[in-house]
This record gives C-alpha cells, structure tokens and sequence, in this order.
C-alpha cells in the first residue's frame, strides 16, 4: 500500500509561523576576526547595513574583535552570557593555506559558534568564511555579511513566536 504524500508539504489546517524580518530594537552583538581583515571588514559593511535596513538602529549594535576565529566562539559565549543580546552574528574568514590548520581552525569555530548558540539559546548567525583562495571569499563577503543580518534578525523573531 502507497501512502499519498502532499505535493507541497503544507496542510491549510497547519499553523505556520511567518518569516519576521523586522530588527526594530532588536540587540545584536557582532564578533569580527581580524585575521584576513580585508574580508572581515567587507562582511562587516555588509552585515551593518543590512542591519540597518531591517531596521537595527546603530545604538542597538556592539562589535567586538578577536584575533582569529578560534577566539571568535569564547567571546560569543560572554556576550550571550550578558543577556544584553537578542542574536550575534559571527564574522570572518578562513582561507585555505598549505597545512592542516584550515581544517583545524574551520571545524572547531564551527563547532563552537554552534554549541554557544545550543547552550544559551541565543540565535548566532555564522558568517565566517571557510574558502579555497582570496578570490572566492572576496566573491562571497557581501551576501554573506548581508545574509547573517537576516538570519540573526529572522531566527531571534521566530524564536520569540515559539
């Protein structure tokens, strides 16, 4: 016996909770690596503008900087710690070199950016690159920086719907 599976996945009898893109006094904090700062700056512009035009109002932003993004995760947990955030936001990149130490260095920010995000409930958005050569990250840093402000914005209003 074959089971009918709705073609769209969506049942009208469902509730579905909006996508809500409105950063209007929201808190967000924002941790910058300043290992290749070119590309952390660049996502950093992008990130804060689109910030702004959720509606994130300058006085509601704090940046923080770290040396790289394995010091990235610690200060995540302080500022989620705070309880003076509604989301963070990630930002940096890792660009693959000669050795080992990418693998290294992506894996275990990624790790720790999302077990801060599982152990204090506080949306993080990861927008640290993890890239090939200069070239695909340079390609990459607006969208991304501008693609953490919506994914910070949207994940802190849909958990507040739940």
């Amino acid at each position: 016996m074959t089971r009918q599976v709705p073609r769209t996945g969506w049942n009208e009898t469902m509730k579905k909770i909006a996508v809500d893109l409105n950063g209007k006094d929201l808190r967000i904090g924002i941790v910058l690596s300043r290992f290749n700062s070119n590309i952390g700056e660049g996502l950093l512009q992008a990130c804060v503008a689109q910030l702004h035009k959720l509606g994130v109002a300058d006085e509601d932003i704090t940046l923080a900087t770290v040396p790289g993004a394995l010091e990235t995760p610690a200060i995540l947990l302080q500022m989620a710690d705070s309880e003076q955030f509604d989301g963070l936001v990630a930002l940096g990149a890792i660009i693959r070199g000669e050795t080992y130490h990418f693998e290294v260095v992506s894996n275990e920010s990624a790790r720790g950016i999302s077990d801060v995000q599982l152990s204090t409930g506080i949306p993080v958005a990861n927008a640290i690159l993890t890239t090939e050569n200069d070239e695909q990250a340079e390609e990459r840093m607006a969208v991304k920086g501008a693609e953490a402000a919506d994914v910070v914005v949207e994940m802190i209003n849909l958990l507040k719907q739940l």
